[in-house]
């Protein structure tokens, strides 16, 4: 049962990060700003960009850029922010939609890794499925 606990918790956090993205590109675009910025450091999943406001303030989001790949370091990018809040920055023209294939894949992978180790344990998932639905029967019959 832990196995599919677990299974479900990471299948619920990919979707949660999906959503969260979703919330950033709809803050971002409600009040945007636009401009030019530098790559000060470049990874996978994080990289960190500096960039100047039209009021002359240089900011550097201590969470870096949302949406990085594909920077490199001293790499000049346009740069999409919230304006109220400068350090919600994206990659200008990339949103939330390039976060969902990474998403389905560890939902993906998780469940292709969980219904053979439930096989393998001898927990049959219909099983587990139907124990699962008799619980949450009694459970609404007692209240």
């Amino acid at each position: 049962m832990g196995i599919l606990i677990a299974a479900s918790a990471i299948s619920v956090l990919a979707v949660l990060l999906v959503l969260a993205a979703w919330k950033d590109d709809r803050l971002i675009s409600s009040d945007m700003g636009t401009t030019s910025g530098e790559v000060l450091s470049a990874g996978r999943l994080r990289s960190a960009v500096i960039f100047v406001t039209p009021d002359g303030e240089t900011h550097n989001p201590k969470v870096g850029v949302l949406y990085p790949t594909r920077l490199t370091v001293g790499e000049r990018i346009n740069v999409e922010y919230q304006r109220s809040d400068p350090d919600l920055v994206r990659v200008a023209g990339r949103d939330a939609t390039v976060a969902i294939i990474p998403a389905l894949s560890v939902i993906v992978v998780t469940w292709a890794v969980t219904i053979p180790a439930l096989w393998l344990l001898g927990s049959r998932p219909t099983r587990l499925l139907g124990t699962a639905r008799r619980r949450w029967s009694r459970a609404r019959a007692a209240s």
